[in-house]
């Protein structure tokens, strides 16, 4: 019985990091992919992505990104 509930202990353990690091993670990659998105639709519109900022775009980056 012992073994069973250090079994069980460490799969809650698993569960509680896995869920740990999806915490993390998913705001990461959330703002990687609108900075991506970002500039693409800079790139597409004409503009320079510099210092996170589309600079010289035209007015079809703001549709782009809305």
């Amino acid at each position: 019985m012992k073994e069973a509930a250090g079994e069980a202990n460490l799969t809650i353990l698993a569960v509680v990091l896995i869920a740990i690091v999806t915490a993390v993670a998913t705001p990461l990659i959330s703002n990687m992919m609108n900075t991506t998105k970002r500039k693409s639709c800079c790139t597409a519109a004409g503009g320079l992505w510099e210092g996170g900022d589309c600079n010289g775009a035209d007015a079809t980056y703001a549709e782009c990104i809305a």
